[in-house]
């Protein structure tokens, strides 16, 4: 699959017309999530529009770090803490994300990082191994919403069903907010997961919160909701007056449960959690998305049952890496250390 032209940075109004089209696109691959990663002013967009001989083509969003950490090339699609990236359509061969790994290889980047679909998972993974790209395990749960809500619903485990039902006579109360409405309710309580979490794995709390603020800044956040505007929705449920479970959700062709945070103490048996999810499907539903991503779920067994009590499937997928030096094995060594040095506990 020869490719016969490539535009960079990728001509906007083609990428709007691409995602318009499309069934399949993330959220992430809108235009706008670019804007506001260039907005943090630590990325310049380096997006990749591929024209190919059979009539074909693709558009890769992409970014490129500004400044000295920068110096050598290092892009990505996208950046850890920044969502899902690749080409923001499926239905690509093997052979043209292969022709696309070799023109990115042929930029000569320190490195470049791609997070693809992981409905893609099969094709990118066999097109790294072709062109020797180095890969990182991943495994995320998507739920079809082909068969509408009700659909969902019956598709449910009787649990989940349960639960939901449970949460409605607990008297918990959602609010529902837009480009950015009650994202300061929502940080507070994703600095109140991140103290839980810290305890659980026997990490200093200081240490968390600063590694958290650092990968997910309050003001990152309002960008994103800025940029997308009605497509970023925050979801929170209250019990007692108080915010307990919030989660923030994108949407657009498909639905994206992007993050998620809950006081444990004050959610106790009321299942706060799972009503803001399934208000999150329910809305996805009524936009016409296709499919709802609920996010990484790794190894971790309690993450997988959650997310498959609404019907969701896990899908094993590969991050690629184009390395010039090993970076990612350096990095994974350093992590390691700095583990074991702390005692930290990987659930």
């Amino acid at each position: 699959m020869n490719i016969v032209e490539v535009t960079s940075p990728a001509p906007r109004e083609r990428w709007h017309e691409l995602v318009a089209g499309s069934d399949s696109a993330l959220p992430e691959h809108a235009p706008g999530w670019t804007d506001a990663l260039c907005d943090s002013g630590r990325y310049v967009d380096v997006s990749r529009h591929y024209s190919f001989a059979d009539g074909g083509e693709a558009l890769l969003p992409l970014v490129a770090r500004r400044g000295p950490t920068g110096i050598g090339g290092w892009a990505g699609s996208y950046p850890a803490a920044w969502g899902i990236g690749g080409p923001l359509d499926t239905g690509l061969s093997v052979e043209a994300a292969r022709s696309i790994l070799r023109d990115l290889r042929g930029l000569g980047c320190q490195r470049i990082g791609i997070r693809p679909n992981p409905l893609d998972g099969e094709v990118w993974t066999a097109a790294a191994r072709a062109e020797e790209v180095s890969t990182i395990p991943r495994r995320a749960h998507v739920l079809d919403l082909s068969a509408g809500v009700d659909g969902v619903w019956a598709g449910m485990y009787q649990s989940g069903r349960r639960n939901i039902r449970l949460a409605r006579r607990a008297g918990v109360r959602l609010e529902v907010g837009s480009g950015g409405k009650f994202l300061d309710e929502y940080y507070a309580l994703f600095l109140s997961s991140i103290d839980r979490w810290a305890e659980k794995q026997h990490e200093p709390r200081a240490l968390a919160r600063a590694r958290a603020r650092r990968r997910d800044p309050l003001t990152k956040l309002r960008t994103m909701g800025d940029r997308l505007g009605e497509d970023f929705c925050v979801i929170l449920a209250y019990l007692d007056g108080a915010p307990v479970a919030g989660a923030i959700v994108l949407y657009g062709p498909t639905g994206h449960g992007t993050r998620a945070a809950m006081d444990r103490d004050r959610v106790g048996r009321s299942h706060a959690a799972e009503l803001v999810y399934w208000t999150a499907i329910e809305l996805a539903c009524e936009a016409g998305c296709s499919t709802f991503h609920m996010g990484e779920s790794g190894r971790s067994q309690t993450l997988a049952q959650a997310k498959e009590k609404f019907g969701a499937r896990a899908y094993d997928y590969a991050e690629l890496r184009i390395e010039r030096l090993p970076w990612t094995r350096m990095d994974t060594v350093v992590r390691t250390g700095v583990k074991r040095l702390i005692g930290f506990a990987d659930e």
